[in-house]
């Protein structure tokens, strides 16, 4: 099946405007960051010939092999489950990490960051709605988990991430919109040193409008783009 990935975006990007408009936001404080997981560069480059210059990778080795493949400057964002035996494969090549969940894996980023001679932002991943199934720590343990990793010297923590439930009513999920925003405004209030509390990265092709309006700064668009995806490939 051919997939339309400039009329896709013209989609994303007036749902996106409208989700603005109806919460009295501006479009300029949401960062569409395009999920180019599986995908060849061949489709990263039709997003970008319209104007995307976001993306983000959920495997390590696939991100590091896109990156030296593009030459143009893009803003990766790493957004899956990292493994601390491959961090060496994202520290340097991205943004932002936004799927940070342990002092561990944040140590482990800080050490490489030291290496490499860079300062790596990063976001905490929380397992907002609770869920057996999901990555990300519970709510009680996000500031614990903050104060520690603040004290890294090569780790900048930026704000939140959580992967909500998935639901066929995105109505479902404005609940955890809603609490995760209250959780990073909580924490900003805090005033930690080396924290800041300005990105909120929540809400994918499902939800996205929902995570908008609930106060969303990132959200994560890949099948709503580039079209189902083919793990047989």
């Amino acid at each position: 099946m051919d997939v339309n990935i400039k009329e896709n975006l013209k989609l994303v990007e007036a749902n996106i405007a409208a989700a603005c408009e109806r919460s009295g936001r501006n479009r300029e404080e949401v960062t569409l960051v395009a999920v180019s997981k599986t995908k060849p560069v061949s489709m990263i480059r039709e997003c970008m010939d319209a104007g995307i210059t976001v993306f983000g990778e959920n495997w390590a080795q696939e991100l590091r092999d896109k990156h030296e493949e593009i030459k143009e400057p893009l803003h990766w964002n790493f957004i899956g489950h990292l493994q601390r035996n491959k961090v060496k494969y994202v520290v340097g090549n991205v943004d932002l990490i936004h799927s940070v969940d342990s002092l561990r894996l944040a140590e482990a980023i800080n050490d490489e960051s030291i290496k490499k001679n860079v300062v790596s932002d990063i976001l905490i991943e929380v397992n907002i709605a609770e869920e057996d199934t999901k990555y990300g720590v519970s709510k009680e343990n996000v500031l614990p988990l903050i104060l520690e990793i603040s004290k890294l010297t090569n780790v900048k923590i930026k704000g939140l991430m959580t992967i909500a439930p998935y639901v066929d009513n995105s109505e479902e999920n404005r609940v955890h919109f809603v609490n995760l925003r209250k959780l990073l405004i909580d924490i900003r209030s805090k005033n930690i040193d080396n924290v800041d509390m300005n990105v909120l990265s929540m809400g994918m092709t499902g939800d996205y409008m929902v995570a908008i309006e609930e106060g969303a700064t990132m959200v994560r668009v890949g099948t709503g783009i580039f079209g189902a995806r083919n793990y047989d490939e």
